[in-house]
């Protein structure tokens, strides 16, 4: 049993025997003695508990600096593994140098014969990688020249894309001007279609010619006019118009001999009227008959029988582009 807890054990059955056997005098030094040895009791636990905790930390620096001591250990031996490696490389690479000294001496040594021929085989080395950089200074030019063709193709490209755009951006607002000019024949067998980079104007046979007639009536001349007055204006245009029938035979003999005479008829009628109420270029028209050979329908003849006219951009300066 510990000091301390003795003395907790036998102070309160001494202060009961004291008080019981003792005058109160007594009794008071008894108290006060104990209350000293309970104070001298309670340094002395301090003191052990501040003895304690020293030696746990001199525990715990000791054991870090086990650790160093191992890491220092392992380090000295890391570097003891490159100091050895360095020297034996500066070994090999002192005796590479004293090898190359006593060949560089030798030669300094050698006959005229021997040198003759080392300034030989220099001379054909130097030749040779002569001609070697020649070869890579011209495969340089080559890629050069290359890359500068490519740069041009691509700035080529790009201006005919830039062509391109614009040509449709005209197309598209010529065929918003057609559609306009055209308001109140659309739905009844006329349409007006942008695609391809064209502009087509599509006109059923109703809307201009007598059943088997190539002679445009009153509203199909209307129709035709109104057409050639929105358009007249358009410098860089190509107008094509061709004459198309159904599957029926021409009858009745005549001028007339087949579907291909009433195509071509048909559309030259319809030129004729664009020329003369227009300030359309003659050499920008062209008119044509396909017969019943490009139909729209095979079921519908109606829709077969047309005059289609269609609007082209003139591409002159896009094959000046490609061709550059």
């Amino acid at each position: 049993m510990s000091f301390t807890r003795l003395l907790r054990t036998a102070f309160p059955l001494c202060l009961i025997t004291l008080v019981a056997c003792v005058p109160s005098r007594k009794y008071e030094e008894a108290n006060t003695r104990a209350k000293t040895l309970q104070a001298e009791a309670d340094a002395a636990n301090a003191k052990a508990r501040d003895a304690q905790a020293a030696f746990d930390g001199m525990k715990s620096a000791s054991e870090e600096a086990q650790r160093r001591l191992v890491r220092l250990q392992q380090d000295t031996t890391m570097l003891g593994t490159s100091l050895r490696s360095m020297t034996s490389q500066y070994d090999k690479i002192n005796g590479l140098n004293n090898e190359l000294l006593d060949k560089y001496n030798k030669l300094l040594a050698g006959t005229g014969s021997e040198n003759r021929k080392l300034l030989s085989d220099l001379e054909a080395l130097r030749l040779d990688l002569m001609n070697r950089e020649d070869s890579v200074n011209a495969m340089g030019k080559r890629i050069t020249e290359k890359q500068s063709a490519l740069a041009d193709r691509e700035a080529q490209l790009q201006a005919l894309q830039a062509e391109l755009a614009a040509k449709d951006a005209a197309m598209k607002g010529l065929k918003d001007r057609v559609s306009a000019a055209l308001t109140g024949f659309e739905g009844k067998g006329l349409t007006v279609e942008q695609r391809n980079g064209r502009v087509y104007v599509s006109m059923e046979n109703k809307l201009l010619f007598p059943s088997g007639s190539y002679a445009v009536d009153t509203k199909g001349r209307e129709l035709i006019i109104k057409l050639a007055k929105a358009i007249e204006s358009e410098k860089d245009l190509n107008v094509l118009v061709e004459g198309h029938t159904d599957t029926d035979k021409v009858t009745g003999g005549g001028a007339l001999k087949d579907n291909w005479d009433l195509s071509v008829l048909r559309a030259t009628s319809v030129v004729r009227i664009m020329q003369e109420n227009s300030q359309l270029a003659p050499v920008r028209v062209t008119a044509a008959g396909r017969g019943e050979y490009v139909p729209v329908d095979p079921a519908d003849k109606a829709k077969n029988r047309r005059i289609e006219i269609i609007l082209s951009p003139d591409l002159q300066e896009l094959m000046k582009i490609v061709n550059d």
